[in-house]
């Protein structure tokens, strides 16, 4: 289904909100791996910018990729679609991203398989566990300070 939209030259996206992935065209000749992964980053970046509206979807850059997701404050995102799960190397991939990007947290989303784009809420965020217990000591501190505040 052809619809106006924004294009990269190769991709035509609607301008509306999450359900614009109905209105999703690729161009015939991309390969369908990344047809698979330029549909599971545009879905992340749709849900994000209902929370972040500066939320983008990243062109490649090749060696100093700095993720497939923009616009989430001190933050890289990146996005997996693939049947079978390399999540120690994604992790390690996301942590070089971030480092590109000099932000303080990268987060690895991986759409589980059997999981569509229509309940991306429901995919994976991964993080390490040193990440998550800073994650949670800085909300409690925040928290802790909201309080003293009251």
């Amino acid at each position: 289904m052809k619809e106006s939209g924004v294009t990269d030259g190769s991709h035509n996206y609607c301008n509306s909100s999450f359900n614009s992935l109905l209105c999703f065209e690729v161009a015939a000749q991309m390969s369908k791996s990344k047809q698979k992964g330029t549909l599971a980053e545009t879905a992340v970046a749709d849900y994000l910018r209902q929370t972040f509206p500066a939320v983008e979807r990243r062109a490649l850059s090749g060696i100093n990729d700095k993720g497939d997701v923009a616009g989430v404050p001190d933050c890289v995102i990146e996005v997996k679609n693939q049947r079978s799960y390399k999540i120690h190397e994604w992790i390690k991939e996301t942590e070089i991203e971030r480092i590109n990007a000099e932000v303080g947290l990268g987060i690895l989303v991986i759409k589980p398989n059997g999981v569509g784009v229509a309940n991306v809420s429901q995919w994976w965020a991964v993080v390490s566990l040193e990440t998550i217990t800073k994650l949670i000591k800085d909300l409690q501190s925040a928290e802790r300070l909201r309080a003293s505040r009251d």
